[in-house]
């Protein structure tokens, strides 16, 4: 396994490209399903994750070709075997939402069932629940959901919880299907804005993205096009953290400031500058961070995956700050890690107290998910001595090369390969 050791000490500064967001690139390649003819995808991140819906798109019968472009054609889907299997749905969630689109458009998935999950339980049964009122028939057998239907047909659905994945399982089924859906207390999150974009070149008749409302006017069929996908605002978010806790200057170009609102509201209650500017966001760290406190929440309100970011920056803010968890369950798992750190935080149910500031101390730390292992890139930045993170597949799913991207901001921060685990 790899490891990543860090020097911290040093501010980030001078600008960075925000790469393209890796939740709207997956969702993205599996609605070129959808497409008859080759899709085009411009501004791919190099990340294991979309790698990984790769393979399962080529397991699929598509032909799957690029890197920073990807081109993805499905002529050869019908003749495959429209399985979504268990090694590779364990590795990544997102892999169950090929269903929608091989059910729509090929009539028929087997999907394995994604089981636990590190961060808590994350149950399909919302995806499910919309497309047996599109008219799926579904069976769950071996670990397996088994889907189909001749032909979908629209329909009101009604989800119990805002669920991203099921708003877009259930979004891309309904393009399709024969008449007209609508979704209501949908996911309003910039990735399911993103995939109603994309779905709508493609020829889909959507309107409401963004809303609690979505309503999806089924189509005979979809061609491939030519996409770029939108800039990663978690990315952007965890590198505008970076800056601030470091004490330091970034320009974040192309940051999707729209998409970010929440993320900028707290580091300017931090007391960091955040300026908008023609080609990006600068971030500019104050003299003395504040303390903040945050809640997340569904979409537009603070996201759980820039909570234990931003629980690094209340490491070295002044005074109490109250980050409340209420997305995920067991979402504090870096917790341990920062106080091996030095951090003084203290749990109490779904709610974290973190008092600063707290000068970091380096040592070597366990990665456990995608977003607490950049909660351990950003304490080690601003760590007296080195900082050993291990486990950094975790942060490979969704930062790309995260040591080269930061060393050209003055980061002191190397891989070592073949690393113990």
């Amino acid at each position: 396994m790899d490891k990543i050791v860090i020097h911290g000490g040093v501010p980030l500064e001078g600008e960075i490209q925000i790469n393209g967001a890796k939740n709207a690139a997956l969702l993205i390649q599996c609605a070129a399903l959808l497409g008859e003819g080759k899709t085009t995808l411009r501004h791919v991140p190099r990340l294991s994750d979309v790698r990984t819906m790769g393979r399962l798109l080529e397991r699929l019968g598509c032909q799957v070709g690029g890197d920073r472009t990807l081109s993805i054609d499905p002529a050869g889907v019908a003749s495959g075997a429209l399985e979504a299997p268990y090694e590779l749905v364990k590795t990544m969630r997102a892999s169950v939402t090929v269903m929608g689109p091989l059910l729509a458009r090929y009539g028929r998935a087997r999907v394995s069932l994604p089981g636990g999950c590190a961060i808590g339980a994350r149950p399909i049964d919302q995806h499910l629940k919309g497309l047996a009122a599109l008219g799926a028939e579904i069976e769950l057998r071996h670990g397996y959901v088994e889907l189909r239907a001749k032909k979908l047909r629209g329909s009101a659905v009604m989800f119990d919880m805002p669920t991203v994945g099921g708003t877009q399982n259930v979004m891309m089924a309904a393009t399709l299907a024969k008449g007209t859906s609508r979704l209501e207390n949908v996911a309003r999150e910039p990735e399911v804005q993103e995939l109603a974009r994309f779905l709508n070149k493609m020829g889909a008749k959507i309107s409401g993205a963004g809303t609690p409302v979505i309503e999806v006017e089924g189509v005979e069929s979809l061609r491939g096009i030519d996409h770029a996908v939108v800039p990663d605002r978690i990315e952007a978010g965890t590198i505008a953290i970076a800056a601030a806790v470091t004490g330091g200057d970034v320009l974040l170009r192309d940051a999707p400031v729209d998409d970010m609102h929440a993320v900028i509201a707290k580091l300017q209650e931090a007391s960091v500058v955040c300026t908008v500017m023609p080609h990006g966001l600068r971030v500019q760290a104050p003299p003395t961070l504040g303390s903040v406190d945050a809640t997340t929440r569904p979409y537009p309100g603070f996201p759980t995956d820039m909570q234990a970011q931003l629980m690094v920056l209340a490491t070295q803010s002044h005074g109490q700050s109250i980050i409340t968890e209420t997305i995920f369950e067991n979402r504090f798992m870096h917790v341990p890690e920062l106080q091996r750190m030095g951090a003084d935080v203290h749990v109490n149910g779904n709610t974290a107290a973190v008092r600063g500031p707290t000068p970091l101390s380096g040592t070597t730390v366990m990665a456990t998910d995608l977003r607490a292992s950049a909660s351990l890139v950003l304490a080690g930045l601003v760590a007296e001595g080195p900082t050993e993170i291990r486990r950094v597949y975790h942060l490979d799913r969704g930062y790309e090369s995260i040591e080269k991207r930061l060393r050209p901001l003055g980061a002191r921060i190397e891989r070592f390969h073949g690393a113990p685990g």
